[in-house]
């Protein structure tokens, strides 16, 4: 009876240091693996902050060429350039489409 006594200790020994071991990995895994995806949180929250910038900066780029354009296409800016050609304005020259 004495060696089964002695197996059943030997395997609840056994079971116990896996048990141990594997309670120890979790323990080391588990805040390496919060450091791991905070550090990936903070990397993407920077790309986005980022794009972000480049959005505003590309939307004032686009603002200020919308007024040139408007500006450019002012009937007071196309009468300048036509008189600056010495271009005239007629009226009979021009056509009507309808549809």
């Amino acid at each position: 009876m004495k060696r089964t006594k002695n197996s059943t200790n030997k395997k609840k020994n056994n079971k116990e240091r896996r048990l141990t071991v594997l309670m120890i990995f979790l323990l080391v895994l588990t805040p390496v693996s919060i450091v791991f995806v905070k550090a990936t949180l903070s990397e993407i929250n920077y790309k986005v902050e980022r794009i972000k910038k480049d959005i505003a900066y590309q939307e004032k780029i686009n603002e200020g060429l919308e007024m040139k354009i408007n500006e450019l296409a002012s009937l007071d800016n196309i009468q300048n350039i036509i008189h600056e050609e010495g271009l005239t304005y007629n009226n009979d020259n021009i056509k009507n489409v309808r549809s």
